[in-house]
């Protein structure tokens, strides 16, 4: 959840201080947002692709980045009943439109990690998709999160392959300026390599298709 009111504000601020290149990847991701679904299961369907999707729907929603111990649930925010029949939906929905995927990454925390594993049956994990531990985060924390967690968004999968990340709000937010919303939302990206992606559009949780007849 973003609790962070100025994490907007300091996400444009920043922008005056990454490199041109960054700064022109953040401001191409909203241009390319707007394919429709079917045109995104097309593209997943051909591979080559990377698809961010924000954990399932939890218990409660608040923000956990600052007590939240990694390898104990217990001090994190859980899936809700709700959240398990959701990424187990979205497994069913990429075997049931072909959909390769190749690997699935999430963050240290219970609720990503066990919706990666929901749905794919697999997943690895990195705290490079973690949060910053902060309520309220500086401009040097939004910037980490962005280093950390650009070169998955970027990196270009196997051939025939796309790559799963399974994370939070926002560090996804501080790399492409898009709050993903709600919670089960996928975000297809196009990798380019070196820090480089367009972000085509996205699929809530209960959208993905039955097919594409």
């Amino acid at each position: 959840m973003s609790t962070i009111p100025n994490l907007r504000n300091a996400l444009a601020a920043t922008l005056l201080t990454v490199t041109p290149a960054a700064a022109l990847m953040l401001n191409s991701t909203t241009a390319h947002a707007d394919m429709s679904t079917e045109d995104l299961v097309s593209a997943l369907q051909e591979g080559g692709h990377v698809v961010f999707i924000r954990h399932a729907t939890t218990e409660s929603d608040y923000a956990d980045q600052v007590t939240a111990t990694m390898g104990d649930c217990s001090t994190q925010r859980t899936l809700s009943k709700e959240g398990w029949a959701e990424a187990r939906a979205l497994g069913q929905a990429f075997d049931r439109l072909e959909i390769p995927v190749g690997s699935v990454i999430s963050s240290e925390y219970c609720r990503a990690w066990q919706t990666a594993d929901l749905a794919f049956g697999y997943h690895e994990k990195s705290s490079a998709l973690n949060f910053e531990p902060a309520e309220e985060y500086s401009d040097a924390q939004i910037s980490t999160m962005r280093e950390q967690i650009t070169p998955y968004l970027s990196a270009i999968p196997a051939p025939n392959e796309n790559t799963v990340l399974v994370g939070h709000d926002d560090p996804f937010e501080a790399a492409t300026g898009i709050y993903p919303e709600p919670m089960g939302i996928a975000f297809v990206l196009l990798p380019k390599g070196d820090g480089d992606f367009d972000v085509l559009g996205s699929i809530p949780v209960d959208a993905w298709p039955q097919d594409l007849n």
